[in-house]
């Protein structure tokens, strides 16, 4: 199914990918060669118009920076898919989204996850952000790289994985230790809640261990995105000592 996407490095990433790219449409008032030269390159038709409201027609009142196109719509993997491309010296690398549901911190925690090479992100079909538009914007291109399968139950899916040898970790303030000081050299499932609620308790059922980020202010919390980054900054330090 199509979808429109927007912003210049989103449209560029796509453009540079594999996934069909139908139409762009850019402002005139736009000088973006290089995305010109590559689209004509791909022969991808540039449609130069002069009114902003025609993009806003595409794709809503939002943040589209004069360019929006026409893509093939986002598919989601199967775990199996996913697990059969890690490559075999690679300690596997999975996080799963318990909830999450603004599409900012999607697209943000995607671009930190393609950063560091996560194999793959899990998130749930119901009651969960997908693979939209904005989510695509603020991931600036890395929707194109990153693995994300939607799953009906996560915790059948944690309970699988464990089967399969993979440790599974919780971001969760119940028994749970300092995010320094966990050896993450296994393995590993990262689950990060929901911005309001946290993880679920059948998913938490199915954590080996917690861990917590240590919040010295005056404030209790950090934004899912910012928490989900030094945690996976972390277990790349441990995985990559200087």
């Amino acid at each position: 199914m199509r979808q429109y996407i927007y912003g210049k490095n989103t449209v560029f990433e796509s453009l540079k990918g594999n996934k069909p790219v139908y139409e762009v449409y850019m402002m005139k008032n736009v000088k973006d060669e290089k995305l010109m030269a590559l689209a004509k390159k791909k022969n991808v038709k540039v449609n130069i118009v002069a009114q902003k409201s025609v993009l806003n027609n595409l794709v809503g009142n939002v943040v589209h920076q004069g360019i929006v196109a026409q893509v093939e719509g986002y598919d989601y993997y199967e775990i199996d898919e996913i697990l059969s491309s890690i490559p075999p010296h690679k300690q596997p690398l999975l996080l799963m989204l318990d909830g999450l549901e603004d599409p900012h911190n999607l697209g943000a925690i995607l671009r930190t996850c393609d950063s560091i090479e996560v194999d793959g992100v899990i998130i749930g079909k119901n009651r969960s952000v997908g693979l939209t538009p904005t989510v695509a914007k603020v991931s600036t291109g890395a929707i194109d790289y990153v693995k994300v399968a939607q799953v009906t139950n996560l915790s059948r899916t944690l309970e699988e994985l464990k089967k399969k040898g993979f440790w599974v970790v919780g971001c969760d303030l119940d028994e749970s230790q300092d995010y320094r000081a966990v050896d993450y050299n296994m393995p590993l499932v990262v689950v990060v809640g929901s911005e309001g609620f946290g993880i679920s308790r059948l998913v938490k059922s199915q954590c080996d261990f917690n861990v917590v980020l240590p919040m010295c202010g005056h404030v209790t919390s950090l934004n899912a995105s910012v928490a989900t980054a030094l945690i996976l900054y972390q277990i790349y330090n441990s995985r990559h000592p200087l």
